[in-house]
């Protein structure tokens, strides 16, 4: 758990935050309306709200209709004042790409490519960020996906083995000194945006768990709406559970119907028994919607009882998601607040 101090900077960032996010849910607010909404004075929401006309985070759209009295000034939060960047690391089948996308601060995305490389190492990514940061107006945070782990920064195990063990977010940051860096687990962010997706009326527990062809699964979990990463960011790294075989045999186990039936099921199983979720989203190339059932019959072959038995969807490709996901939590390391509890991601 972190410090609170509350002293009279933090309160004011803390209030500054507040603000913008009020405007942004709102789209158009006035100083009343957002004093309102905020429960700060109408003087401290002026004071802001002219501090923010100054940087051009917030635009003043002119006077409302009047109803008798002084009109007042209708303000609108300026999604477009600074941007995120986004790059999704992949390695499958042998095919190493790069997949980056700009975002404005309300997450809407723009300009999304994907690079086919030889090869991805450090080097790569820092010179084609290089590039992609002169490109672009006000990039103020970068996110990073990768098929991997990573903890503080730096990468742990990873499926592009250039990139193991490498610091590239305390370098990234020397370069970029005013910059957020989020470096974020494959599995973590494609939980997230799947997750959003479901819309739930009240926080769930929920599981995505993935089937690569050619690499060990992975999963991630939302543990009553909150994403789950564990204490080195290696939660959901299910291949390491107790198979009774090696990793060997695991992967080849995973190239056959049978092996992969098997080895699907225990794993729900595990997840199922542990954090008993809502929703468990199967994905990956190797999985199929036609599976749905045989899956869910083997965990109640297991002995999962029926009315613990979580919603099951397969879904071979989630891609978007995860593109949302990173969106997410790159445009989240740019809000302050006082943490009470740790951040997120």
């Amino acid at each position: 758990m972190l410090p609170t101090s509350h002293n009279t900077q933090q309160v004011k960032r803390i209030n500054v935050e507040l603000v913008k996010n009020t405007l942004r849910s709102m789209g158009i607010g006035t100083k009343a309306s957002i004093a309102n909404l905020t429960k700060l004075s109408v003087a401290t929401c002026g004071t802001i709200l002219n501090e923010l006309l100054q940087t051009g985070e917030i635009i003043d759209l002119g006077p409302d209709e009047s109803s008798g009295g002084r009109p007042a000034s209708r303000y609108q939060f300026n999604a477009d004042y600074a941007s995120v960047l986004c790059l999704i690391i992949r390695t499958e089948g042998g095919i190493h790409s790069i997949t980056h996308t700009y975002a404005n601060l309300n997450g809407e995305m723009a300009d999304e490519q994907t690079l086919f490389l030889d090869e991805i190492n450090v080097p790569v990514v820092e010179n084609l960020i290089a590039n992609l940061i002169e490109q672009h107006h006000n990039v103020q945070a970068i996110g990073i996906g990768i098929p991997g782990v990573a903890h503080n920064g730096v990468i742990g195990i990873c499926d592009v083995p250039e990139l193991m063990y490498q610091p590239l977010g305390p370098r990234l940051k020397e370069q970029y000194e005013d910059v957020e860096v989020v470096i974020g687990n494959d599995m973590n962010l494609t939980v997230y945006g799947l997750y959003n997706q479901q819309q739930f009326e009240e926080e769930k527990n929920f599981a995505v768990v993935t089937f690569p062809e050619n690499h060990f699964p992975g999963a991630g979990f939302i543990i009553d709406g909150r994403p789950l990463t564990g204490n080195t960011q290696f939660g959901g790294e299910v291949s390491f559970l107790p198979f009774g075989v090696s990793r060997e045999k695991q992967l080849r186990m995973l190239k056959t119907t049978e092996g992969l039936q098997e080895l699907v099921v225990q794993t729900l199983v595990s997840i199922i028994a542990i954090i008993n979720p809502a929703t468990i989203v199967v994905t990956g190339d190797t999985m199929d919607p036609a599976m749905r059932d045989g899956l869910t019959q083997g965990c109640l072959d297991h002995l999962i009882p029926q009315e613990h038995m979580p919603k099951l969807i397969i879904r071979r490709d989630t891609r978007r998601e995860y593109v949302t996901g990173l969106v997410a939590v790159t445009l989240e390391s740019l809000t302050y607040r006082i943490q009470v509890i740790e951040k997120q991601w």
